[in-house]
């Protein structure tokens, strides 16, 4: 089950047409594949968050576009695709005072599905993850 850290970029985009389509160009240009995407959009402006596995640093970019952008780690892991396995995760990551702010995933209905998780102590949640359910 694999479990690391990755890297979220979090920007602020007006909410007009095209807005989206301007800021994830920036990352196909760049090669950079988006593995996650969320967002909230609130009457003229949004918050749109990336998760991107890469170890290149694209706050630059995206700041040199003209993008107020928060880069941050995430916990990426991928779970079995059955019923219990989010519970299982909120109730390690919970024992060890460790505080979920986002999560966000999907499933595609095969044998696994990929969580992203901003936590309160990245470092800690990685290592305590990689040990509970690594060896399971």
């Amino acid at each position: 089950m694999p479990v690391k850290l990755i890297r979220q970029y979090t920007v602020f985009i007006p909410n007009i047409p095209g807005a989206l389509s301007k800021f994830v160009e920036l990352f196909a240009k760049e090669g950079v594949n988006i593995i996650g995407i969320a967002s909230e959009i609130r009457d003229d402006s949004g918050v749109v968050r990336i998760a991107i596995d890469a170890d290149r640093k694209l706050s630059h970019v995206l700041t040199g576009a003209g993008f107020t952008t928060i880069e941050t780690s995430l916990i990426s892991l991928e779970l079995p695709d059955k019923p219990g396995q989010l519970l299982r995760l909120t109730m390690i990551l919970g024992a060890n005072n460790i505080n979920i702010t986002t999560v966000y995933g999907t499933s595609v209905g095969g044998a696994a599905g990929r969580l992203l998780l901003n936590v309160s102590d990245g470092e800690k949640a990685l290592d305590v993850l990689k040990a509970e359910l690594e060896l399971k």
